[in-house]
C-alpha cells in the first residue's frame, strides 16, 4: 500500500506544482537582476522580493503575480508593464513610470510612492494600507486627482 501511495504522489507532484515552477521564466529574472533590463520579458509569478531594480527597464514586461515587496524600484521604467495582482508592499517606487500599466489589484500597503507617472495606467481595486503616497496621481477616498503626463 505505501508503494502505490508514493507512486500516485510521485506522479501527481508534478502536476500540483507545474503552475508554481513555471510561472516565471528563470533567465529572463536573471537577465533582469544582471543587466536591469527586461523589455517584454515573461516575469509573471516571479519573486524579486528585495529585489534592487533602481532604473530597471521593464517596458512592456508581464509582472502578473509577481512578488516584489520590499524591492527598490526608483526611477524604473514600467511603461505598459502587466503588474494585476503583483504585491509591491513596502516597496520603494519614486521617479517610476507606470504610464499606461495595469496596476490592478495591486498590493501597494506600506510602500513609499513619490513622483511617479500612472497616466493611463489601469488602476482598480489596489491596496493601498498605510502607502506613502507624493505627487503621483494616485487618490485616496475619492480625492479629485489630476494625472499628467510625464514629457
Amino acid at each position: 500500500m505505501k508503494v502505490k501511495l508514493l507512486a500516485i504522489l510521485t506522479l501527481a507532484a508534478p502536476l500540483v506544482f507545474s503552475s508554481a515552477v513555471q510561472a516565471e521564466n528563470p533567465q529572463q529574472v536573471q537577465r533582469l537582476l544582471q543587466t536591469g533590463e527586461c523589455i517584454k520579458c515573461n516575469l509573471s509569478g516571479a519573486d524579486l522580493t528585495g529585489a534592487h531594480l533602481i532604473g530597471s527597464d521593464l517596458r512592456g514586461a508581464n509582472l502578473k503575480g509577481a512578488n516584489l515587496s520590499r524591492a527598490n524600484i526608483e526611477g524604473a521604467d514600467l511603461t505598459g508593464a502587466n503588474l494585476e495582482g503583483a504585491n509591491l508592499s513596502s516597496t520603494f517606487a519614486t521617479n517610476v513610470n507606470f504610464k499606461q500599466a495595469d496596476l490592478d489589484r495591486v498590493n501597494f500597503s506600506n510602500a513609499k510612492i513619490h513622483n511617479s507617472n500612472v497616466y493611463q495606467a489601469s488602476m482598480n481595486d489596489m491596496t493601498l494600507d498605510g502607502a506613502d503616497i507624493a505627487e503621483t496621481g494616485i487618490g485616496v477616498g475619492g480625492e479629485d486627482v489630476t494625472i499628467p503626463d510625464w514629457d
